[in-house]
């Protein structure tokens, strides 16, 4: 039997955590096991879905590479087939119009309150419609069994029994005859042929209804596997103050979608002491029984760590090609005008946290400055700072070869002859030449911001300085 899978989200948001180790924990187990993943959006509750959320849910799986091999369905594109099963459910009498109207179904649930007893429709329609006539509004309703027990055992979480007496007839038709979403699933997984159904453990409610109306249709019922929720550092469910924001913010906010990949996975998984996990590792190493019964805790630092290390480990040109989609975004669109990307990776790999930082310190190689940071400008241009910039700009206009190395031997020569530190040549000089006394080492910087611009601007601060 192929495995196969299906992240099935609903646009009513964005795609944030949690939807996030939920598509790549389906995505990595078809792939483990040569299968298929397929992309569902569940999107019958017209209300509240939105193009704009399908938008960045397609966007989030394709910047995570989660990539998948049929799809994106879209229910809403289906209803003619949830009406042919649907039809199909009442010709047999699996199925059953029900004509009770919202304040019957309200007053019930509130006697049943008051009496203490669980809160379930009767079953009020289910043989007798006498008292109604054919063109009154009626919903649909499954024809729960009325005995035994919906029993399964699920990957995670272990045996589960539930009565069927605790379950009522689940409405699987509005009375506007759009379908509801646990008839849509059970239909969909059939026709899409899922055996395997990972998401959160927030849907192991739904799942015993689920199983009966699998079973009415004689589909088979696939394996299950509920994910315990990821909590805040705190131990509250998790909120935007731990970090629940939409994948794209955190491409945004500078990381890496392996590092994120990387991190997502251990919300649940682990494989021994190990942390740091290629794509092609965790796909060879993930089974479902690894995945954890308790509840995950994000941890930001944790991430952060991680992101570190995949800039500083990744091929540059791997990691250039994020810093560009940076670069980008605050208004570098020109990149001729600067030094390749790659390079600047190399030399600020190790000194930045994430992208977005890199990027933003990158902005002087690819733009004019127009501003010198002012702290660096109080602790380092002293008097002799001008004419410590006059002699780098006389010695570096000689220079035949513009590499590191030359420019280094040089300025070191200029620290000799006025008897004084490097620094007092290196920071004048990184502020003439970025605008900032924080860069790479001095003859990298020079590198990166090129020879005429460099000159130019050396001479421009002399003038700026020397006023």
């Amino acid at each position: 039997m192929e495995v196969k899978t299906r992240f099935a989200p609903s646009p009513t948001g964005f795609l944030h955590v949690g939807g996030a180790r939920t598509a790549l924990f389906s995505w990595l187990y078809a792939k483990h096991c040569k299968g298929q993943f397929v992309l569902r959006i569940e999107d019958t509750d017209r209300e509240r879905s939105t193009q704009e959320a399908i938008d960045a849910i397609i966007d989030s799986m394709k910047w995570l590479e989660l990539n998948w091999d049929e799809g994106p369905y879209y229910q809403t594109k289906r209803f003619d087939r949830y009406r042919e099963v649907i039809d199909k459910l009442l010709a047999e009498g699996k199925a059953y119009k029900c004509y009770c109207t919202k304040e019957r179904v309200d007053a019930l649930r509130e006697e049943q309150k008051a009496k203490g007893l669980k809160q379930r429709y009767d079953g009020h329609c289910r043989d007798d419609h006498s008292e109604h006539s054919p063109d009154e509004p009626y919903v649909i309703r499954f024809r729960n069994p009325d005995e035994g027990v919906v029993a399964f055992d699920d990957m995670v979480k272990g045996h589960i029994e539930v009565k069927n007496s605790e379950l009522d007839d689940l409405i699987i038709q509005r009375s506007d005859g759009s379908p509801t979403y646990n008839f849509c699933v059970v239909v969909d997984d059939w026709d899409m042929g899922i055996t395997h159904v990972i998401r959160g453990d927030d849907h192991v409610n739904n799942t015993p209804r689920q199983i009966n109306i699998y079973k009415a249709l004689g589909a088979p019922v696939p394996v299950f596997c509920h994910l315990a929720m990821i909590l805040g550092d705190d131990g509250t469910k998790l909120s935007k103050r731990h970090g629940a924001v939409s994948v794209m913010q955190y491409r945004e906010d500078g990381f890496l979608p392996e590092a994120l990949l990387n991190y997502l996975v251990r919300l649940g998984w682990s494989h021994g002491d190990q942390e740091v996990f290629s794509v092609e590792e965790m796909i060879n190493l993930f089974t479902l029984d690894a995945i954890t019964k308790s509840a995950s805790g994000f941890n930001t630092k944790k991430l952060e760590w991680l992101n570190a290390h995949y800039m500083k480990t990744l091929p540059a040109e791997t990691v250039a090609k994020e810093l560009v989609w940076h670069l980008n975004r605050i208004g570098v669109t020109d990149l001729s005008n600067g030094p390749d990307p790659k390079l600047v990776v190399k030399n600020y790999c190790e000194r930045t946290h994430t992208l977005k930082e890199m990027a933003q310190k990158a902005l002087c190689y690819y733009q004019e400055i127009t501003e010198y940071d002012p702290a660096g400008v109080k602790k380092w241009m002293k008097e002799g700072s001008v004419d410590v910039l006059k002699d780098a700009l006389a010695t570096l206009s000689a220079l035949t070869s513009w590499d590191a190395q030359s420019i280094d031997s040089q300025l070191e020569i200029i620290a000799k002859n006025r008897e004084i530190g490097m620094g007092k040549v290196g920071q004048p000089l990184r502020i003439a030449v970025t605008g900032s006394a924080m860069s790479p080492g001095i003859g990298d910087t020079m590198m990166l911001v090129g020879r005429d611009r460099t000159l130019k601007r050396i001479e421009k601060a002399i003038e700026h300085f020397g006023a």
